[in-house]
């Protein structure tokens, strides 16, 4: 008698334990709190330095003292000023859910502190971080320092590589790549109550709109191997949106791709309604990714980084020293 041994996968799952508070970092992080906050059944909070991201609830300006073009680290210190009025608005919720585009300056400034402030009240946190294109060299090293600490921080993070789209599909322009990208989030967060997400860092890709399944699968797939190897993929859920419009050998077909891919224990299919077709794939990532380089420093664990608890930050410092002529 043959005796096979067999390996049994276990995926830690993150759970979206009601109540959900959805808080908004920055312009682009507030506008899909709010869009976000229908699909969860969730209260939203939106914090930004600038007046014109924020209505008048559920707000929490961060003043920068009068500073017009105040740096990622300035916004980040007196974003450190509001911690206690960060943490009691969180107090009443189990999970936390955290947008925030690092490739702005508020996000990447306010999202380490935040996500910081949940993790010390033991909350359930789901981080979405969109990251910068290639060409914004500026914004590519303090996305990779503010990513570092909201992936430790989180019990699961999606990050969202507008760039990966862009070198797939070089003829689209910037704001069409949000544009997509933005539709796929918002498509995304109104399944996820009724799939299973990885307990992990995982990677969001689609495509664009005017595609074919079969055609839309292979461009998000494209865009996946843009930010990560084939073989750190452990895990891939692929959501099938307009499905109920789709012949069923196209399904098929489109399971016949994904399984050619990775493992079929290692995937899953759910199909949604909706008007357009269209593919949103999410996948588990145990390795290395492109923005693991963008911190040239990021290779140290955060257990070895000597001022961990003190993320990077300038505070207002009021010195009378007379001006030497």
């Amino acid at each position: 008698m043959c005796i096979r041994d067999r390996i049994v996968k276990v995926y830690m799952t993150f759970d979206l334990v009601e109540p959900v508070l959805v808080i908004g970092l920055g312009g682009a992080g507030s506008r899909l709190a709010t869009g976000m906050k229908e699909s969860l059944n969730a209260d939203c909070l939106r914090i930004s330095n600038d007046r014109k991201d924020l209505d008048k609830d559920d707000t929490i300006e961060i003043s920068t003292k009068s500073i017009i073009n105040p740096s990622v680290q300035l916004i980040r210190g007196c974003t450190m000023e509001y911690g206690s009025k960060i943490s009691e608005s969180i107090s009443d919720y189990k999970t936390i859910v955290i947008m925030a585009n690092l490739a702005g300056k508020t996000g990447a400034a306010i999202s380490p502190i935040v996500s910081s402030i949940c993790k010390e009240q033991n909350k359930n946190v789901l981080s979405f971080a969109i990251m910068p294109f290639k060409f914004e060299k500026d914004r590519i090293f303090q996305s990779g320092i503010s990513l570092k600490r909201l992936r430790t921080n989180s019990d699961c993070t999606i990050i969202i590589d507008n760039d990966a789209l862009l070198d797939s599909n070089p003829d689209l322009t910037p704001q069409k790549c949000y544009d997509i990208t933005n539709k796929a989030i918002q498509c995304l967060t109104s399944s996820v109550k009724s799939s299973s997400l990885s307990n992990d860092t995982n990677i969001l890709s689609t495509s664009r709109d005017d595609e074919d399944l079969e055609t839309s699968l292979k461009d998000s797939m494209r865009m996946l191997y843009e930010d990560a190897a084939p073989n750190t993929i452990k895990r891939s859920m692929l959501y099938v949106y307009g499905g109920g419009n789709v012949p069923v050998g196209i399904i098929n077909s489109v399971s016949n791709i994904v399984g050619g891919v990775f493992e079929d224990d290692t995937t899953q299919i759910d199909m949604s309604s909706s008007q357009n077709t269209n593919v949103v794939m999410l996948s588990s990532i145990e390795g290395e990714t492109r923005f693991d380089k963008y911190d040239p420093l990021g290779i140290i664990s955060h257990e070895k980084t000597i001022d961990w608890d003190e993320p990077e930050c300038s505070i207002d410092c009021q010195l009378d020293i007379p001006q030497l002529e």
